[in-house]
Order: structure tokens, then sequence, then C-alpha cells
């Protein structure tokens, strides 16, 4: 990730303002936010409102700035350890189980080097002790995101993931994950069957394709075809995204790919 070294080298210009500026600011040991978080604060909507206005940007005399993509992967990366910080103390620690999940979720479906395991754990640290939301997160990121409903997924599969690493998913954090729901316009019945991945196995390949077993092969099929471009790496690849997160997104299409073939050698299609 090129903005990583701009981070840690001091040399960025670019400030994110808003709660994840703040986090990563901390994070990063940079004064990212000033006069910029007043202005966030007073754009802040309703979660149920129309939008978000986005803060724009400051520069600090610094010798470098971050491109659209590269900012773009900074509130991604930010966003994603904020909230999953803000997800695990739901219920007042940090548990192991939780521990281990966030980690495999760096090791193996980022794999981030040892630097950037750090730099996402000092931002975990900072979000946990935080004094904003769980949804001042989700609505920033949303900002950013909120015409790439993949990326939303992608998150929304990885904070469920995370809150069933115990086992069950509690009613502290469903609040929280419904809640995001409603700031990403994500629907209830994609939740539903996105969340039985983690809280159950029944029925898991159709869940996978968002279908029912009552579909008809034409209809999974088309489902199938649907999901592959959607997720295909090229696709993914163009929104910008840094190596680690399309290595995510492209778990994601083999996850598709499974479930297919899974499901044509049961229906014998």
């Amino acid at each position: 990730m090129s903005w990583l070294g701009k981070m840690i080298g001091g040399t960025i210009g670019f400030a994110l303002g808003g709660p994840l500026g703040a986090v990563a600011g901390a994070a990063f040991g940079h004064t990212f936010v000033d006069k910029k978080e007043k202005a966030y604060l007073s754009s802040r909507p309703n979660i149920h409102g129309s939008g978000f206005q986005r803060p724009g940007s400051q520069q600090y005399g610094s010798q470098d700035t971050l491109s659209s993509n590269e900012e773009a992967q900074l509130v991604f990366f930010t966003a994603a350890f904020s909230m999953l910080a803000k997800i695990c103390k739901a219920d007042g620690a940090v548990t192991e189980n939780e521990i281990s999940a966030i980690d495999t979720f760096m090791k193996r479906d980022l794999q981030l080097d040892f630097n950037s395991q750090q730099t996402a754990q000092n931002i975990f640290r900072q979000a946990v002790h935080s004094s904003e939301s769980f949804d001042a997160f989700a609505l920033q990121f949303y900002s950013v995101f909120r015409s790439q409903p993949r990326i939303i997924e992608l998150m929304m599969d990885v904070l469920l993931r995370v809150s069933a690493a115990d086992g069950s998913i509690s009613s502290r954090e469903e609040t929280m994950l419904l809640s995001a729901t409603r700031i990403f316009n994500y629907s209830d019945t994609d939740y539903a069957r996105l969340k039985s991945k983690y809280v159950k196995e029944t029925n898991k390949y159709y869940n996978v394709l968002k279908c029912d077993e009552s579909a008809s092969n034409e209809e999974i099929k088309k489902q199938y075809r649907k999901l592959v471009t959607e997720y295909h790496p090229d696709k993914i690849e163009s929104k910008g995204l840094p190596e680690e997160f399309i290595k995510f997104a492209n778990d994601k299409f083999k996850e598709i790919q499974e479930a297919y073939d899974h499901i044509k050698k049961e229906r014998r299609l």
C-alpha cells in the first residue's frame, strides 16, 4: 500500500477529517484533524437521512499528498479496523476468539506484512478507546463507498465474521450490525443470507449465491452469472483498492464458484 509508507514517513499532506481522521491521526502520530473536525460534525446527518456530506481535504505544507485511490484505500483500511474495534468492544471486552478472527483476517485474507499488521493493530486500539461511535465510522466509510455495493458487502462480511467468532452474535453486536445495514442501505434479505454463513450451516451454498433452495435451475444459473460478473477480479481491481483487499474480494469470487459447483453437483446440472 503506497499510502502506508507516506503515513509512516510523516510526509502526508492529505487530512481525512472526521472520526476516521482522528483515529488515523492518533495511530500514525500525525495531527490530521483540526478545523476540519468541526466541519465534519456540522455535516453529520441522522442515519435515516438522505445523505452524508463529505468534508474537503486540507493541506498542511507536507511534501506529499494522497491520490484519490490512495485516499479510498486509507478510508477502507481505517474504517474496517475501527468498526471491528467497536464490534469487539460491544460486550465490554475484546475476547480471544475475536482477536483470533481479526488476526486471521489480517494474515490470511488481507495478507498484510508485519508493518501493515502493526498499523492495523494501532488503528484498532485507538478506535477501541475512541469516544466516537460505530455509526460515526460507518457513516464516513459509506460517504466514500456508497456507489460500490460489492465493497460494502465485503465490509459487512468481515463485520459478521468477527461478530460470530464466539459462536453467536450478541444482541449488542446485532444492534451495531443492523445499524450498519441501515447506513449502508444494505437489504434485510442480503443481511440474513450473509449472516447465515456464520451462525448456521443450513443452506450455506444457496446463501452464498443469494438464492433459496426452491429456486429453479435457471434462476440459480442467472444469479451465479450475475455474482461472478460483479466480483470478477478485474472489476474489483478497477475500484482502486490495495492488493490486500483485492485478494479478499478474490476469495469471495472463489467462494461463489465453489458454491455453484456444489449446487451443480447436487442438482446434477
